[in-house]
């Protein structure tokens, strides 16, 4: 089960929303500032962090900050209560990985941690091995059989992504969600395209194919 350490000052914010992380699988800590939560990833296991921006003694875009600048990969998913803009393109770039505005819609923010965790899962591992096709993801490079071919990153995402997962069907709004972040206003038909661009490039490839599940989206099958 992952553990979700949940940065708020107020006690009933944080009673809430452990509830919900609780009704969904997941097991919750509590830190009411940027310190006790510092203190808590010290003492304990951590696979993602929502994070309020307003807190006392020190707030979400600094604590933000220390963790990238210690080289820390924990999911971010920042908490604010402004639309303004330059709030959520400040938690942005003190290393935030995504951003909701108060009032949150809970199924949302369980969509969201799903996907950030999914992500987390598929940069820790780097590396892919399927059949005699290798997939590097610090270099998003595919080695088939000695010859190497760098692809565009969201080129290489949706194939990692397919192939981590064989056998499983994903959705268009899925793979939209994960790769191209759920804020994003591209059409969910890009997905096609960048699948199509896939076909063509590894086509003649013997170790996986990309089937349509017609109605409901794509999946990667392994060859024997």
């Amino acid at each position: 089960m992952f553990h979700v350490l949940v940065v708020k000052e107020d006690e009933y914010g944080q009673k809430t929303t452990g509830k919900l992380l609780k009704d969904n699988g997941f097991i919750p800590f509590y830190a009411r500032d940027g310190l006790q939560a510092l203190d808590m990833i010290d003492r304990v296991h951590i696979d993602l962090i929502i994070l309020d921006v307003m807190l006392p003694n020190m707030d979400g875009f600094e604590l933000t900050k220390i963790l990238r600048e210690a080289d820390s990969i924990l999911p971010i998913l920042m908490i604010c209560g402004s639309e303004e803009k330059e709030y959520k393109r400040k938690g942005f770039l003190a290393g935030a990985d995504d951003y909701m505005v108060k009032p949150v819609d809970e199924e949302e923010l369980i969509l969201r941690i799903h996907a950030l965790l999914r992500r987390a899962r598929m940069t820790n591992e780097h590396h892919l091995q399927v059949g005699n096709m290798s997939l590097d993801y610090d270099t998003f490079s595919v080695t088939v059989e000695g010859a190497i071919q760098n692809l565009p990153k969201k080129e290489f995402l949706l194939l990692y992504k397919l192939l981590s997962y064989q056998n499983k069907i994903f959705t268009r709004r899925q793979l939209m969600d994960e790769i191209w972040d759920m804020d994003s206003n591209t059409v969910e038909r890009t997905v096609d395209v960048h699948i199509n661009r896939l076909r063509k490039k590894f086509g003649q490839e013997k170790a996986f194919q990309i089937i349509t599940v017609r109605g409901m989206g794509y999946k990667a099958v392994v060859l024997p």
